[in-house]
């Protein structure tokens, strides 16, 4: 079975390897925060979307403390050729046995055209500084959602609740 970590939860401890010839640990923030975002798949419409959206944003979270890192199955050499195709900031991690992806609670049930099928729902998880999970979007719609993250995060009035992440 599936957990599905919530708010005020602790962030599941998941060493990754990563773009850049490196390795993240999900849930263990060095010194800042986390934004996770996982994602289904490298160069689809909607997955570059998103990763566009927060890799233009990128700077603004980490002047607040907080490392971006997208997540999907994919390979890393599949998300090195991602992140040259389009100009990504952002670190991708590769999960391709779907450890985070379970822990996370985002390797779900699917259905598309009556035909069922496993992948990843489209989620972001915020983590304090103390590995707390803060804030979670399930069934992300991407259009405006790294701006909506980064509202909350700031305490805007854009985002849907006021926490002081880092």
């Amino acid at each position: 079975m599936t957990t599905r970590p919530e708010k005020g939860d602790p962030a599941p401890l998941i060493t990754l390897p990563a773009s850049g010839d490196s390795s993240i640990s999900l849930g263990k923030p060095d010194g800042g925060g986390q934004i996770l975002f996982f994602y289904p798949k490298d160069n689809t419409p909607g997955c570059t979307t998103e990763a566009r959206d927060f890799s233009e944003k990128e700077s603004a979270f980490r002047d607040l403390g907080y490392q971006i890192v997208g997540i999907s199955r994919d390979s890393l050499k599949s998300h090195e050729n991602f992140i040259g195709k389009q100009d990504l900031k952002v670190i991708l991690a590769s999960d391709e046995d779907g450890t985070a992806c379970k822990a996370y609670g985002v390797w779900v049930e699917k259905k598309l055209y009556g035909r069922t099928y496993m992948g990843i729902e489209r989620s972001t998880f915020a983590v304090n500084r103390e590995g707390q999970i803060i804030a979670v979007w399930r069934k992300v719609r991407v259009k405006g959602h790294a701006e909506m993250v980064l509202a909350q995060i700031t305490g805007s009035p854009q985002g849907t609740e006021n926490p002081r992440l880092v």
